[in-house]
């Protein structure tokens, strides 16, 4: 039998949560296993439902969203809990937030039943929900946007290899590890290897926090992709 993937729901508004939970229970390998109102009840039923994947509205009473994907993040028994941030707005300053405190990606509150369900899939398979178009769109925001104590330095990418650097800026680029393989010219297994390699040396949990190393530490500009394999 299929491991369900388990949801938790995070949405002040009850029109939202019954919507989604509609569409992710009609999935035979999703289940909704909580309801939180506010992001105090996020993190507490996080904690206690050991969801897989939270879909967490940004603007919520008490706590709002990005507070509570802090706290959730950084919590080393929640290690394996994804944060999916929805939003109104596919390009938001509070989604730049988002990423910085460890959501693993955004998804459009407006998304079709199909998209709702393969990202839910995506994030709990590990991977960062971020198109190429949007990444461009958020880092380009990310860095005019002052923030204290970056991620990393330039220096801090020495640690890399120069493929798990070059894999580090396809992922920069958007690329799943599928595309990654074909650029690089080896098999989707090395190339998720070298993926999982950069995060551990780079001390991230995420790929989108991989994609913000990229831009921060100057290895990859917006507007110019990186080079072919």
């Amino acid at each position: 039998m299929t491991k369900q993937t388990r949801v938790l729901l995070a949405d002040d508004q009850a029109l939202i949560r019954a919507g989604f939970q509609v569409l992710i229970d009609s999935a035979p390998d999703l289940e909704v296993v909580g309801e939180a109102t506010n992001g105090r009840e996020a993190v507490a039923l996080a904690r206690s439902t050991r969801a897989d994947v939270i879909l967490m509205d940004i603007r919520m009473p008490e706590l709002d969203g990005i507070e509570a994907t802090r706290l959730i993040t950084a919590d080393e028994d929640l290690a394996g809990v994804r944060v999916l941030i929805l939003t109104t707005f596919e390009i938001d300053e509070n989604v730049l937030r988002a990423l910085r405190a460890g959501a693993s990606g955004f998804l459009s509150k407006s998304v079709n039943r199909a998209d709702l369900l393969e990202a839910v899939r995506i994030v709990a398979g590990g991977e960062a929900l971020l198109s190429p178009r949007a990444t461009q769109s958020l880092i380009a925001r990310f860095l005019d946007s002052p923030e204290p104590a970056p991620l990393t330095t330039p220096a801090q990418l020495s640690a890399l290899t120069d493929r798990e650097r070059e894999t580090l800026a396809l992922v920069a680029a958007g690329l799943s590890n599928d595309d990654i393989a074909e650029r690089l010219y080896v098999s989707p297994l090395t190339a998720k290897t070298h993926v999982n390699r950069a995060m551990t040396k780079l001390g991230v949990r995420d790929r989108a926090q991989l994609v913000v190393i990229a831009y921060q530490s100057g290895l990859v500009r917006p507007g110019h992709p990186p080079p072919a394999g």
